[in-house]
């Protein structure tokens, strides 16, 4: 039991290899028990505006069809 506890703690303490330099903004968490690395990739605002910029769009055009004949009849 005691060499598993070991193990596992030697585990955590180690660094993950990494060859090529990270340039992604990295937010850690360590806990007696839990160790979390979250990783954001610089281009997720752009990839996120290519998704989402289409449906946005066509949710306004919509939109804007459906009060033009409101606005007109006042």
């Amino acid at each position: 039991m005691n060499q598993r506890k070991d193990t596992y703690r030697a585990a955590l303490r180690r660094e993950p290899d990494t060859a090529a330099p990270r340039h992604a903004k990295v937010a850690r968490l360590h806990t007696r028990y839990v160790r979390v690395t979250i990783e954001l990739d610089p281009a997720l605002p752009r990839e996120l505006g290519r998704w989402v910029g289409p449906p946005v769009s066509a949710l306004l055009r919509a939109g804007a069809a459906a009060l033009r004949p409101l606005t007109g009849t006042s």
